[in-house]
């Protein structure tokens, strides 16, 4: 499994919806993911990439990892992994 899919799987278990209907152009507000479930979503991908994600949950925008959308996720989990092995 890609890390894409990981973390579309983990994006959908959050909005409780099935990883297909889930689009990369999809904001996180378009999925139904409030604040708290962002939260929960930030903690579970630290826990499925062993990665420690640089987010401000009272500042989204001031913080480095941009989830603007479901791709902008999908790459700064990317930069992160790559990041982790280097």
């Amino acid at each position: 499994m890609t890390v894409k899919d990981r973390v579309i799987r983990i994006i959908a278990e959050q909005a409780m919806i099935e990883p297909s209907d889930v689009s990369m152009t999809d904001t996180m507000g378009d999925l139904g993911i409030d604040s708290m479930a962002l939260v929960e979503c930030i903690f579970a991908l630290e826990e499925e990439f062993d990665i420690e994600v640089p987010f401000n949950a009272n500042e989204p925008g001031a913080s480095d990892f941009d989830i603007s959308s479901v791709a902008t996720v999908v790459a700064n989990v990317e930069k992160l992994v790559a990041r982790q092995k280097s």
